[in-house]
């Protein structure tokens, strides 16, 4: 029989602008609307949900509100065929968590074209693990390297660079990378995670320090690919520096959402 409580965390705005948070007891008819039900086993935690945490209006307009960006669990009622009780799903990205109440509660409720099935010889603790950041360091990392070197049929993808590695999409795609067989340079801003990084693969580790001076047009090529989780000047130099036919891939903004460059990298390096 299905209990219709359950416990959630819940950010509420109060009349000054401010935000609270605490775990409270939900109904599941205070959930949206949706095709499946899900008891949620587990979530991981995400920068983005930080910020719906503490009521970035960028990322969660409305409230309270539950964040959580991912979710894996057992489906416990459906409304379409394609998706069974009792399968064990996960769901990532979309509105989850932002405008949608998220992972950080006993249950979820999401429309069918949300979830995916887990895959057999993945439990649900390591889907979390890997979560929406490792799912985001696979596709960064498999397009640094594996674009340019199957789909373009282009040189080999030698040194990479990954900025923000001290962090979620940052350490995946720096352990990725290496396992794909890269020279991996870090750029973190503590120095205090330098053996951390080494250890998941990193040939050398930089401080990001080295990464913010004003960036020329083009600067000494020294990467053949890099992930930039950052944004701001670190991508600005990162640009300046990538390789002929070089892919950097851009995933975050946790520096800043601008970037003062020029054509020059894009035209003259391709």
């Amino acid at each position: 029989m299905l209990d219709n409580t359950f416990k959630a965390i819940v950010v509420e705005e109060s009349s000054k602008g401010l935000f609270k948070q605490s775990i409270k007891s939900r109904n599941i008819s205070d959930l949206p609307d949706g095709d499946i039900l899900v008891k949620v086993k587990y979530s991981s935690l995400n920068y983005k949900d930080g910020l719906s945490f503490y009521g970035n209006k960028g990322v969660s307009s409305n409230y309270p509100h539950t964040p959580g960006i991912d979710a894996v669990g057992t489906v416990k009622s459906s409304n379409t065929p394609n998706i069974k009780i009792g399968s064990k799903v996960i769901v990532s990205g979309y509105d989850l968590g932002m405008n949608t109440a998220g992972g950080f509660g006993g249950y979820i409720r999401v429309p069918q074209e949300w979830i995916s099935i887990l895959p057999e010889g993945l439990d649900s603790l390591d889907s979390m693990i890997i979560g929406t950041a490792g799912l985001t360091a696979l596709m960064c990392s498999f397009t640094t390297k594996a674009t340019r070197e199957e789909l373009l049929l282009g040189e080999k993808v030698e040194n990479v660079i990954v900025s923000g590695a001290s962090g979620g999409v940052g350490s995946m795609s720096v352990m990725m990378l290496s396992k794909l067989g890269c020279n991996v340079t870090a750029i973190t801003g503590k120095d205090a995670n330098k053996d951390y990084l080494k250890s998941l693969g990193a040939k050398s580790v930089i401080n990001t320090s080295e990464m913010t001076k004003d960036a020329r047009p083009l600067d000494k090529g020294l990467w053949d690919g890099a992930v930039d989780t950052v944004g701001g000047k670190v991508l600005e130099n990162i640009l300046a520096q990538t390789k002929d036919g070089g892919i950097v891939s851009a995933c975050g903004n946790a520096a800043d959402i601008k970037i003062n460059t020029t054509v020059m990298p894009f035209i003259i390096r391709g």
